[in-house]
């Protein structure tokens, strides 16, 4: 069992495995994109493989494939196969904005795919171009649709942003009445490649939670999982679910069970530090698995105890600047 400074057991990994992304959601990247990195700037397949085997040896046991825009980068369903065929890791999840994903959905499951996010802030088409600078909500439902007829499961994900998508949260969770999906709202964060575009949190997860409560007042608490970094609930006589997830306040972060590696293969304890080790120079420096494992495991064991105090640690000081692309979803 793999457990960090503060007894927390790591057993789930997020895998950035590319920085592009297809669409320009205004809370993650300025309008005219990002400055892309060079395809040698990111791990290859090959690297991914071997720091997979490496970590699942040491203890994680679910890897969530995220980017960017997974699909966007070639061969990515080769990678998916190979990523399945490592012994003792027990689940692959992706996280996907569902553009380009549809005609991939009936491979997932036989390869052994266990869920799938879907990034869905509205579903009014105007608001999801304003949103996305892209018109490509229809792609996006069709995923949805081909998600559900190959029964794999399916969590919603929506930012709720201010003064953009707040007359969307009931219509979202409507769609839990007769679909066996989770929407899970997650409070707007300021990983938006540029200044942030708020002063203060407007929608937290207890204002989100008032806003379906008065819609919904029968709506019932479920048990969390473990690691859940979800809020969940169920309305009576809805299949679905409804999460509400407190990205910004943190209030999760005592039971936080993850690891992130961004495209360049930095490794990231917690969400809101900088980057606390350069995992693809060791790799591309033939340092051994032995040693790789040491190294990951003595950045886990000085890790932040909670994201206020890993954002306080960050070498750049101020606020933060990164896009959500650039750091692993």
């Amino acid at each position: 069992m793999l457990t960090d400074n503060h007894g927390r057991k790591i057993n789930y990994v997020r895998l950035a495995v590319t920085d592009r992304c297809n669409l320009r959601c205004f809370y993650c990247m300025p309008e005219h994109g990002l400055e892309w990195l060079e395809r040698t700037a990111l791990l290859s397949y090959e690297e991914m493989l071997r720091l997979c085997t490496v970590l699942v040896n040491m203890g994680i046991e679910k890897i969530r494939i995220t980017g960017g825009e997974p699909f966007v980068r070639k061969d990515i369903m080769q990678f998916l196969e190979a990523l399945s065929a490592i012994k003792g890791l027990q689940q692959i999840t992706i996280t996907t904005n569902g553009v380009l994903t549809a005609p991939f959905v009936p491979q997932l499951k036989p390869m052994g795919i266990h869920s799938v996010n879907l990034s869905l802030d509205t579903l009014d088409r105007e608001r999801f171009f304003a949103i996305t600078r892209r018109d490509e909500l229809p792609n996006v439902l069709k995923t949805l649709d081909a998600l559900l007829q190959h029964q794999i499961p399916v969590k919603l994900n929506a930012v709720v942003m201010d003064g953009r998508n707040t007359q969307d949260i009931l219509p979202l969770v409507q769609l839990t009445k007769s679909l066996p999906v989770a929407v899970r709202f997650i409070e707007e964060m300021p990983f938006n490649g540029g200044d942030s575009h708020y002063t203060q949190l407007q929608w937290d997860h207890l204002r989100i939670l008032h806003t379906i409560q008065q819609a919904h007042p029968g709506i019932e608490k479920l048990p969390d999982p473990p690691y859940s970094t979800a809020y969940n609930y169920q309305i009576s006589g809805h299949v679905g679910t409804v999460g509400i997830i407190a990205a910004y306040t943190r209030s999760f972060c005592g039971t936080c069970n993850r690891i992130r590696i961004t495209p360049q293969g930095v490794l990231k304890t917690c969400l809101y530090d900088d980057g606390v080790l350069n995992i693809r120079d060791l790799l591309r420096t033939h340092q051994s698995n032995d040693a790789l494992q040491q190294a990951l495991l003595h950045a886990i064991n000085h890790r932040a105890k909670d994201g206020w105090q890993a954002e306080k640690l960050r070498k750049e000081k101020g606020p933060v600047h990164e896009s959500m692309a650039t750091i692993g979803g």
